[in-house]
């Protein structure tokens, strides 16, 4: 070979080489964090988290090959939220995902930056997680849990299981509800006034707080309870049906999964759906995507339930009705 072939095949080589290297080095793994306020032994937390993890499968991110997901469970203390919001910026992760009001306010204190996707959030404007539904602004959207007509419904189910209900218990935590509680706590309201309910709030942060607040008013005759969905009220759902059990009086709760478990009747939406959802959003962040470009989503799966067990042992004859209107009874 001449000495002058010899350099151009060297020098084409040279150049090959790195090409051809770049192009079997593998892409950057993206990460995920995910904040979720329940403990990780939680069965219906752990389905939901499922749930989300299947769906990013589906589009094609898979955790431990292109993708890196790291969980933080607070093992439903509310005071730990902080403590794994800053573990997770410091991760410096391209998106992450939070459950509940409380959990993205959190994550909102932590990072303007990184972008964030809630589900189980229900009023992200009222709050301030959000300037509007349409255009989130910042660096956070995501998925509510609410329509406007919630209060008005969770009222006429607890009518259509007692008639002679005319007083109800809203329970909540105001540390974890949406506007301090008040946000449900309207809706609520603005339906009693055509249903002839007195209205009475009903604040817990703790088994003690709501054992005693239904042993309170259960002292007067025709009473009946809202549950609204917080992280306090969720976590500490066992509680409440006990005391609501012993006390027999008639609950309604916010989720499927707290009728599963004993409460008398849910209306409410479908968490898992939610969590399927806000995949698709990830998805698109990960693809370079800007949270403010994707609008906040209202729920579009809701859920009616009854507990035909539960509600026999409080004895109460529910309206075929009723039953025929329900998506699950459970027996």
């Amino acid at each position: 070979m001449k000495r002058r072939d010899f350099i151009t095949v060297l020098g084409a080589a040279a150049v090959a080489w790195p090409l051809s290297a770049r192009a079997q080095q593998p892409s950057r793994i993206r990460r995920v964090g995910v904040l979720i306020p329940y403990a990780e032994s939680d069965a219906e937390a752990q389905a939901q988290v499922t749930a989300f993890r299947e769906a990013l499968d589906q589009l094609g991110w898979h955790d431990g090959n292109n993708l890196r997901v790291d969980y933080r469970w607070t093992g439903g203390d509310v005071g730990r939220i902080r403590t794994f919001a800053k573990e997770l910026v410091a991760l410096q992760p391209d998106v992450i995902l939070g459950r509940s009001t409380a959990v993205t306010r959190v994550l909102l204190q932590e990072t303007r930056t990184i972008p964030i996707v809630f589900v189980v959030v229900s009023d992200p404007v009222g709050d301030g997680l959000v300037d509007s539904m349409a255009r989130p602004g910042g660096n956070v959207t995501g998925f509510t849990n609410v329509e406007a007509s919630l209060g008005g419904k969770w009222l006429e189910l607890l009518k259509d299981i007692s008639p002679r209900i005319s007083r109800v218990a809203v329970m909540f935590d105001p540390k974890t509800a949406a506007g301090g509680g008040k946000y449900y706590l309207r809706l609520v309201e603005e339906a009693a006034a055509t249903l002839a309910v007195n209205v009475t709030a009903t604040p817990v942060q703790d088994d003690a707080d709501i054992e005693r607040a239904i042993e309170v008013f259960t002292r007067e005759a025709d009473g009946a309870l809202i549950v609204t969905p917080d992280v306090t009220t969720t976590i500490r759902r066992a509680a409440i049906i006990a005391a609501a059990a012993q006390h027999r009086l008639p609950a309604v709760y916010p989720f499927r999964y707290v009728a599963a478990e004993g409460g008398l009747a849910s209306y409410g939406v479908d968490v898992v759906d939610l969590y399927r959802r806000a995949t698709g959003y990830v998805d698109r962040i990960l693809k370079d995507e800007k949270p403010n470009d994707l609008p906040v989503q209202a729920p579009t799966k809701f859920e009616l339930v009854i507990n035909l067990k539960t509600a026999k042992a409080l004895g109460l004859e529910l309206p075929p009705s009723l039953l025929t209107r329900a998506d699950e009874v459970i027996e």
